[in-house]
């Protein structure tokens, strides 16, 4: 899945800019360039999802949010798509900004 032009560009840039002699090098940069842009996909959601949460001043709203957003977390872990530590660490910034809400 290739998200947006962007990573289409870099995808057709590289097939064209390749020293590939080789069908299975050739398509090897084919699904390096796929799996780059369906990472950078939900990767790219993620942040997003994590800085609205920040953004949330109402606590019910903030609470509601929180369990979503740590499995969008969680399953880019266990995906490889971000680290684990990173992860963890964002999880953990952000119930620690939940529970200081008023």
């Amino acid at each position: 899945m290739v998200s947006n032009n962007i990573d289409r560009a870099w995808a057709t840039k590289q097939q064209r800019n390749n020293m590939a002699n080789h069908k299975s090098s050739l398509k090897r940069i084919r699904q390096t360039a796929a799996r780059k842009a369906h990472n950078h996909y939900y990767a790219k959601t993620a942040r997003n999802a994590v800085r609205d949460l920040r953004k949330t001043t109402d606590k019910a709203a903030a609470a509601a949010a929180l369990p979503k957003v740590s499995s969008m977390l969680d399953k880019l872990a266990k995906r490889n798509i971000i680290h684990n530590n990173k992860a963890a660490n964002l999880k953990s910034k952000l119930a620690r900004f939940v529970n200081k809400l008023a």
